[in-house]
């Protein structure tokens, strides 16, 4: 399929992120010659040989990788991460996010978002609730691949 030269990066925040979800990306950025990035504190395998998709290694620590992406993507990029803050802060820049299970996160619902999982730290905090999200499943690698397909087909369509 010949596409025109996205004027977009996808960015993964590979760390933190799925193989599933990686393996989605890659195939649609293979499919429709789509830059991607990686970011990660350690090295990432890539499919040998993929022309679109290249890795940024960044040193140990905190949020280190993360500010690397906020400080590299900018308005209309798609940021792939499960961490609301970094979303926060990418939706802040013009980017879109796309959370590993599919969630669109954008200026319109992100503070909502962000202030629900700061309640939800408070709540594991303090004891009242313990334990995480369900295990990443078939379901959900379904939503992400949808929710991604969506994506792609609205800004590749310049919507």
């Amino acid at each position: 399929m010949d596409t025109p030269d996205p004027t977009f990066t996808i960015w993964i925040d590979a760390d933190g992120i799925p193989g599933a979800v990686k393996e989605i990306v890659f195939r649609a950025a293979r499919r429709l010659r789509l830059p991607v990035v990686l970011v990660a504190n350690r090295w990432q395998q890539i499919p040998p040989g993929h022309p679109t998709v290249r890795q940024v290694v960044v040193g140990k620590g905190l949020d280190v990788a993360d500010d690397a992406i906020v400080e590299r993507c900018k308005a209309g990029d798609i940021v792939i991460t499960g961490d609301v803050p970094l979303a926060a802060q990418v939706v802040d820049k013009g980017a879109v996010v796309l959370q590993h299970r599919g969630e669109l996160l954008d200026a319109s619902n992100v503070r909502q978002r962000l202030a629900m999982r700061d309640f939800m730290e408070e709540l594991r905090a303090g004891g009242t609730m313990t334990g995480g999200p369900p295990p990443f499943g078939r379901a959900d690698r379904q939503s992400f691949a949808d929710a991604l397909d969506r994506l792609l087909t609205r800004k590749l369509r310049g919507a």
